[in-house]
């Protein structure tokens, strides 16, 4: 990892702090394999699963639940102990998360929301390098908690650690396709695949471009890039342990090859200790080597101040901070706070969703939740003394718009009440 200070660091956060998601290049040709789907339905689908996600010809695009049950019961105990330990912390994190119903009345005027789940999910786990039985427990635990009624799991040759989680959580809507074929397939519907009102879950750049390009047709949650991991370490405060530090940026360096990974620090000793330390933990991981060299830096602050502006301004998946910086950060998918918040605590068992926004979205949105599998309506019951007190002022902004129905529809009704 380089250690980069002074103009030289700030021109670095000015550089990354607009990275944003460039993918565009991919578009034409996740446009069409969309189309295609869309307009070809089930032997596009097909067709697109045997080329790119080991499909057999005579193979079934659902899982059966045997198969799924079969999963569980041949996976080691020890991992069968790990999924269930994990799926009630992230299952008692959603039910503290869930939002409720409210009322409230003043002046004959009753205001409060009301909380449905959508009607239907699709969850996208990925495949690739490693089977993400996490990605499984993360997007249908809160969807289940939101009360879902049609949850619909995608994933391209799922493992058995993945089935089996599958089985635990009790699916019974599983697809062995993946891809931009797979988005198609959940936004659009084919004969063997129901439409979904939103699609969840990250994947490769494929199914990014997909989830964007779908996104007026279907909700999605956001698009998810490569991983994104930021300490800020100072070396009189917590979280500057050197090996826990260089332990967690090797950690989330090994997800992707162009995962970011960031130090930000005032100490000279502290960056140099981490960098030497992240050095040898990271061989014979290859991935992880391939990332920091590439997107690995350890960006010296000249003040505390700044360190906390530079984090914002990143505003990262993943950031680990002392107790001392905590109300200092606006923009983050995840905090971590203190020496043993390990960042790999949160991708498996603590319980907040490891679903987290990349490339700057932390600005403006934070990770999945089970709210992004409910909806808010509003409710509004109005008494005649209650339409009459706000009455003038209705119909005074109704006249200034040039809406003239609108303020007959209330001064019809003060004139019967």
């Amino acid at each position: 990892m380089r250690i980069v200070a002074g103009r030289e660091a700030v021109a670095m956060v000015e550089r990354l702090a607009a990275r944003g998601t460039r993918l565009s290049g991919l578009e034409p040709r996740v446009r069409r394999i969309i189309e295609g789907v869309r307009r070809g339905g089930e032997r596009s689908l097909r067709k697109y699963a045997e080329r790119w996600d080991g499909l057999g010809p005579k193979q079934s695009l659902r899982v059966s639940e045997e198969e799924m049950a079969a999963a569980w019961r041949v996976i080691p105990p020890l991992l069968r102990k790990s999924l269930r330990q994990a799926a009630q912390n992230i299952r008692r994190f959603c039910e503290w998360q869930k939002p409720g119903d409210w009322m409230r009345t003043h002046s004959g005027i009753s205001l409060g929301q009301m909380v449905r789940p959508l009607e239907s999910v699709g969850c996208y786990v990925p495949g690739g390098r490693y089977p993400l039985v996490s990605t499984m427990l993360m997007t249908v635990i809160p969807a289940q908690v939101a009360g879902v009624k049609n949850i619909r799991v995608v994933s391209p040759k799922p493992p058995a650690q993945v089935l089996a989680a599958a089985a635990m959580l009790g699916v019974q809507e599983f697809y062995r396709v993946g891809g931009a074929q797979a988005v198609a397939a959940l936004a659009y519907g084919t004969s063997s695949i129901a439409r979904v009102d939103k699609i969840v879950g990250p994947g490769n750049a494929y199914v990014t471009v997909a989830k964007k390009l779908v996104s007026f047709d279907c909700a999605i949650d956001f698009l998810a890039g490569p991983t994104e991991a930021v300490i800020l370490g100072d070396a009189q405060s917590e979280s500057a342990v050197p090996e826990f530090i260089a332990a967690d940026l090797v950690a989330q360096a090994e997800h992707d090859p162009e995962t970011l990974a960031v130090l930000i620090t005032t100490s000279r000793d502290l960056a140099r200790a981490v960098g030497a330390s992240v050095t040898q933990l990271a061989k014979g991981n290859p991935i992880a080597q391939e990332s920091l060299r590439a997107r690995g830096a350890i960006l010296i602050a000249a003040t505390r101040e700044q360190s906390r502006e530079w984090a914002n301004c990143l505003a990262p998946e993943h950031i680990t901070v002392s107790a001392e910086d905590l109300p200092f950060i606006q923009n983050a998918g995840s905090v971590f706070v203190g020496d043993y918040s390990a960042q790999a605590a949160g991708d498996y068992a603590s319980g907040p969703n490891h679903v987290l926004p990349t490339a700057g979205q932390a600005r403006f949105r934070g990770g999945l939740s089970v709210m992004d599998f409910v909806k808010i309506i509003t409710v509004q019951q109005l008494s005649a003394k209650g339409l009459k007190r706000i009455a003038s002022a209705i119909e005074c902004l109704a006249e200034a718009e040039g809406l003239p129905g609108h303020a007959r529809s209330v001064r019809v009704r003060c004139e019967h009440a």
